[in-house]
């Protein structure tokens, strides 16, 4: 059965956050706040958990989830070739809703889905889904509603939507905006964005001048 724990309240909070890490740990599914929507978190290095996760979204393999990091230098983990345009992003929008998709680190040992050789890595502006992360290392996250559906922005939501196959909804209140992240690709040899979002295209041509629209 399905357990609903409202984070935001400061008496238990620590235990909340504990126990969401020892479940994430066991290779079970949480719903957490972001500072974008609602995400389904699971541990980035257990294949089974990604898979569950998918599963329970209604997705396959070739949609793969980002992964949320707690502070901006675990990229230097994941990401294989970190350069002055990851660093230069990063500085200035990280914390923040922009996923930024690179090359992986060959050597990780970890099954996201058909990723091709690259990672989707995001830091989120948000207390209580870094006090996670600190905790657990990266997560694989992805919006908290099943396919096809709008994002969940309140536990509500998600709970409505994902049922019985998510241990723990962290109830972090409202997300204001319902808007997903900006995805920006650095895999392939030209910068593109991937998805629009609350950082604007003009925004990101400040680092990236280079930077080609969705319609190329």
């Amino acid at each position: 059965m399905s357990r609903r724990f409202d984070v935001s309240q400061a008496d238990i909070r620590e235990l909340v956050l504990d126990e969401c890490a020892r479940v994430s740990e066991a290779g079970n599914l949480l719903v957490i706040p972001t500072d974008t929507v609602y995400g389904v978190a699971a541990d980035a290095f257990s294949a089974s958990a990604v898979a569950s996760l998918l599963a329970a979204k209604g997705r396959g393999r070739n949609m793969p989830p980002p992964v949320l990091v707690p502070r901006a230098e675990t990229i230097f983990g994941l990401v294989d070739g970190v350069d002055d345009r990851v660093l230069a992003l990063t500085s200035r929008f990280w914390p923040g809703p922009l996923t930024i998709i690179a090359n992986a680190q060959p050597s990780l040992d970890w099954d996201l889905g058909d990723t091709h050789g690259t990672v989707a890595v995001r830091m989120p502006d948000d207390e209580y889904a870094l006090a996670l992360l600190g905790r657990t290392g990266p997560l694989a996250v992805s919006s908290a509603n099943t396919s096809g559906s709008p994002a969940a922005t309140s536990v509500d939501e998600a709970q409505e939507m994902l049922g019985e196959d998510i241990d723990i909804y962290v109830d972090g209140g409202a997300r204001e905006s319902g808007l997903a992240s900006t995805i920006i690709d650095l895999s392939g040899q030209t910068p593109r964005i991937v998805r629009e979002g609350p950082i604007t295209a003009a925004e990101l041509r400040e680092v990236i001048p280079e930077l080609i629209d969705l319609d190329g």
